[in-house]
């Protein structure tokens, strides 16, 4: 009680005016500082707070209060939204302090900081893969935290965002169809398409874009099918033909549904009886 008494006089004292708030700067008694730091935090006064703290945890590195004013600073950044500046700190509060009190939360938010950086799909995805390495960690060393459902769904939705990356690239070449400009070492768009959409499916198989992503293979195969020379297409139309197959025994309600059965039916008609 005498604590919370003495924050809030202090905050009171240093919010009175900018003299006083200058004063604590200027100030050489680092555990009034660390006070008046705290008080600010506290209240949400994080740039009051965090210009105070960037001194505290050079001051104080090693103590208690050195621990506390390194998480409090990282965690004044996280509350301004400058996530990037919010990540380096949190990340250097757990390498310093790697059993300290706040090491859970110091790992959470360090995750969830560059959870919150991670771009558009469109952009590189970079920093996406470093949200999941830092949230896959936080999971690591506390399997039966009370943040690991919020945790599992971040990691979920950035694997999303990878996989909607994937999915453009698929289908841009899915688009090139058969143009071969950019087939320089042989093979052909619609070959690339499948490949790249089959690597996306087997590194995030749970993704909500699974079915468009064995549609757009179904449409290549058909594709590569109807364009293959003479020795190939009928092959290749029994492939389209088993695709459809997959496709729709896991996905009966598709909304590709009818699009699906006239590939089916079309690949049905061009494929030849099988000679004795």
């Amino acid at each position: 009680m005498k604590k919370l008494l003495s924050i809030g006089l202090i905050l009171a004292l240093v919010l009175s005016s900018c003299n006083s708030y200058n004063q604590v700067l200027k100030s050489t008694d680092y555990d009034y500082k660390y006070e008046a730091a705290k008080a600010f935090y506290t209240s949400g006064h994080y740039t009051r707070a965090y210009q105070i703290l960037e001194e505290l945890v050079m001051v104080m590195k090693g103590s208690d209060r050195g621990e506390e004013s390194l998480f409090m600073l990282g965690m004044c950044y996280y509350n301004q939204h400058d996530y990037e500046t919010a990540s380096m700190y949190l990340d250097r509060y757990t390498k310093t302090y790697s059993k300290g009190e706040y090491t859970e939360l110091a790992r959470f938010y360090s995750g969830k900081a560059s959870y919150m950086e991670s771009p558009d799909p469109r952009l590189d995805q970079s920093p996406t893969y470093t949200a999941l390495n830092q949230l896959q960690e936080f999971l690591d060393f506390y399997p039966y935290s009370d943040k690991r459902e919020d945790v599992n769904d971040m990691i979920y939705e950035l694997q999303n965002r990878l996989v909607q990356k994937e999915y453009a690239s698929a289908k841009l070449y899915y688009d090139l169809g058969s143009y071969i400009g950019n087939c320089t070492n042989g093979g052909s768009n619609y070959e690339a398409c499948i490949i790249t959409a089959e690597n996306a499916l087997k590194s995030y198989p749970y993704t909500r874009m699974r079915e468009d992503l064995y549609m757009l293979i179904l449409r290549s195969r058909y594709q590569l099918a109807q364009r293959s020379v003479e020795e190939k297409s009928n092959e290749r139309f029994r492939q389209t033909i088993d695709e459809y197959y997959g496709f729709k025994n896991e996905f009966p309600d598709s909304k590709y549904i009818k699009e699906a059965d006239q590939i089916f039916r079309h690949s049905n008609a061009k494929v030849k009886p099988e000679e004795n």
